[in-house]
């Protein structure tokens, strides 16, 4: 079953729920020559973290929100996640939780 999105602004994440998009790979070097793709196969723990959920109710019913915001640069785990596709272009969930750390430039 695929979903089908007009625009991935149209997906608005749930509770806790952070949805990015992951770094690709350059397929190219600096230099202009291309990788072969057995080098460039792996995905890079790096994303722009592109939407944040309002976040979750704590025991005492006080709101508790994302650590992370709209444009943040976050490291992810290698595993985990929920992919959705949006055209070409491959988009994850991931809980507040499982997001790594937050990457200052």
């Amino acid at each position: 079953m695929a979903a089908t999105f007009k625009s991935i602004k149209s997906v608005v994440p749930l509770f806790d729920r952070i949805l990015v998009q992951r770094f690709k790979p350059d397929t190219k070097t600096a230099s202009g020559l291309f990788l072969p793709t057995s080098a460039t196969s792996g995905t890079l723990p790096e994303a722009t973290v592109i939407a944040v959920g309002p976040g979750v109710p704590d025991r005492s019913g006080k709101l508790v929100t994302p650590s992370v915001s709209a444009g943040d640069r976050v490291l992810l785990p290698n595993w985990g996640g929920n992919s959705i596709k949006v055209g070409d272009e491959e988009y994850f969930f991931f809980k507040d939780s499982d997001i790594l750390a937050k990457i200052k430039e």
